[in-house]
């Protein structure tokens, strides 16, 4: 027979060994102000339903960002956001992670670029590993991106980093290192979102511009989730094999994600580096890569 004392010295373990692993690990759907700071034009980021969601403005005066009070190093970052309706072409609303650093950069990318009204929502996505950059992909949208929330995330482990709207996988890039192909693995990134003014490029390469008789423009963001690892933090945490987001069944897509990327890659894709010959005669070896 188990005695109490047993019993009551195991639950104790479990308990220790549960709240050691949440100390390593950073993730919960949070409020604003629990996890991110203004970091440009405080005026224009106005917190919603008890912080729990946030309107970002852009008018003449200017736009605005956020950003993670913390970086990471691997894990994965998702929000819900819903873009900015009608007429909005020559804005660019961004959610991405960089590591901020001066030269050998490390960014992953989702910009949604604005468009005229009745014309699809375009997402381009871009990665820098070691301060290399130039990998765009554009996708247009399957839906109306500001008619409601949408979860866009992105996930990063030492295996692949994966872009996802919704629940489908829209860009892969696997880790290759052994093949010489750089992969963003040693800096922390952190958590940054800007809605700004971009009509010299974003619509139709810059030809349509910013119609500001329809400003503010206004995108709205919730359901803020960061799941990784908090630099400074414990050092062990990023080489964590336990942590879930390298577990087996995250270290590649699974056969339906492989279908719905298949999808979206024959039916979404409008432009993809890894084909424009004029950039790049030389196809770049991370596009034969593979999912």
């Amino acid at each position: 027979m188990v005695s109490i004392a047993s019993l009551t010295n195991a639950f104790v373990l479990f308990l220790s060994c549960f709240l050691a692993i949440s100390l390593l690990v950073s993730g919960r759907p949070a409020t604003f102000l629990e996890d991110f700071r203004v970091t440009w034009s405080e005026s224009h980021i106005r917190q919603i339903d008890g912080g729990r969601a946030i309107q970002l403005v852009l008018d003449q005066n200017s736009g605005c960002g956020f950003a993670s009070k913390s970086k990471y190093l691997f894990g994965r970052v998702s929000m819900k956001i819903k873009l900015i309706p009608g007429d909005s072409a020559g804005t660019v609303t961004a959610f991405y992670m960089n590591s901020d650093t001066d030269t050998v950069r490390d960014e992953l990318d989702f910009e949604f670029l604005g468009n005229r009204t009745g014309q699809p929502y375009t997402v381009q996505t871009n990665i820098y590993a070691h301060g290399k950059g130039d990998r765009e992909q554009r996708v247009n949208l399957w839906f109306d991106p500001a008619a409601d929330f949408h979860t866009y995330t992105i996930m990063w482990n030492h295996h692949h980093i994966v872009f996802y709207v919704d629940e489908v996988p829209i860009r892969v890039y696997k880790n290759n290192e052994a093949r010489n192909i750089p992969y963003p693995k040693m800096q922390p990134m952190g958590v940054y979102s800007t809605l700004w003014e971009a009509d010299d490029w974003a619509t139709r390469g810059g030809l349509e511009k910013i119609d500001w008789s329809k400003a503010p423009f206004l995108a709205y963001y919730k359901d803020f989730d960061i799941e990784g690892c908090p630099v400074p933090g414990p050092a062990n945490c990023a080489t964590n094999a336990g942590n879930w987001w390298e577990g087996t069944a995250y270290q590649a897509l699974n056969a339906m994600e492989a279908r719905r990327y298949k999808w979206v890659r024959m039916n979404h894709v409008i432009y993809d580096y890894c084909t424009d010959k004029s950039r790049y005669p030389v196809t770049p070896p991370e596009c034969m890569a593979g999912i």
